[in-house]
């Protein structure tokens, strides 16, 4: 990973001790500091609620993980975060998501490889991502196939994941 055109300094693990806390955490969570909360780490409010509204959404909700993989895989290149995309792939692919299906994301239409719910979601990442107004009936079909904490936790996760490749790509995160 090139850290040369990021628009901020990174922040070394360890330099800033009242940062100790919240790198344990992101340490804890991650397993590392990677480049995005080197970045995040200038605000430490910041990475710190950034770190757990993120762990919240990928790990504590019940939105299957093939399905929050390909949500984020979408919503990344819907964005051009091409950073969060390659940085998914792997747990795209430990989450049971095929090659052809990681593919796919790249294409302006919604692939007939996805499955109904796949591209239940997909639509909602599209819509919510490109759009901003997810239609009613897009909506009410949603609620044919998820009750509200579903709703929510799947709305939750391409939103977050909107925040997630807008910081990217505003701040030249890449690789």
């Amino acid at each position: 990973m090139s850290a040369e055109h990021v628009r901020v300094p990174l922040v070394q693990p360890g330099t800033r001790a009242e940062l100790a806390e919240v790198e344990a955490r992101i340490l804890a969570e991650r397993g590392r500091v990677s480049l995005l909360y080197q970045v995040l780490l200038n605000s430490e409010p910041i990475a710190s609620g950034w770190e757990r509204l993120l762990t919240a959404v990928r790990q504590q909700t019940g939105v299957p993980a093939s399905l929050r993989e390909l949500i984020i895989l979408r919503v990344a290149v819907l964005n051009g975060a091409r950073f969060e995309f390659d940085a998914h792939v792997a747990h795209a692919e430990k989450a049971g998501v095929g090659a052809r299906k990681i593919e796919a994301v790249w294409e302006p239409e919604l692939s007939p490889l996805f499955d109904p719910t796949e591209r239940l979601v997909l639509e909602l990442a599209d819509r919510m991502t490109r759009d901003i107004v997810v239609p009613d009936a897009l909506m009410e079909r949603l609620r044919a196939h998820f009750d509200s904490r579903g709703i929510v936790e799947v709305v939750a996760t391409v939103a977050a994941y909107n925040m997630v490749s807008r910081l990217l790509v505003a701040l030249n995160v890449s690789h």
